[in-house]
């Protein structure tokens, strides 16, 4: 994918290159954020879940309002960097 970038950016100047390169950092950086608070989420629901199973169905709602706003950063870096990459 980040390849796909360079090609498309490289074809014109060199300031499109260097949009490309800001839109695949953006997101790398961004997906990568979100996989380590993923695993923070459920590893932190797993440890609960194991001290206290009586409490599983109230965690796990929190844990899905936590899972969707951390996608939700997802979404918010792709769709800031696509928009700096067409605007800028």
């Amino acid at each position: 994918m980040l390849s796909s970038f360079f090609f498309l950016a490289a074809a014109e100047d060199g300031a499109d290159a260097g949009k490309a390169i800001a839109l695949a950092l953006g997101i790398g950086l961004g997906s990568t954020g979100a996989g380590i608070g993923l695993g923070i989420i459920f590893g932190s629901m797993i440890q609960a879940v194991a001290r206290q199973p009586e409490l599983r169905s109230e965690l796990t709602g929190i844990q899905w309002l936590g899972f969707a706003l951390v996608e939700a950063v997802v979404f918010y870096g792709l769709i800031g960097g696509l928009l700096a990459y067409v605007l800028i």
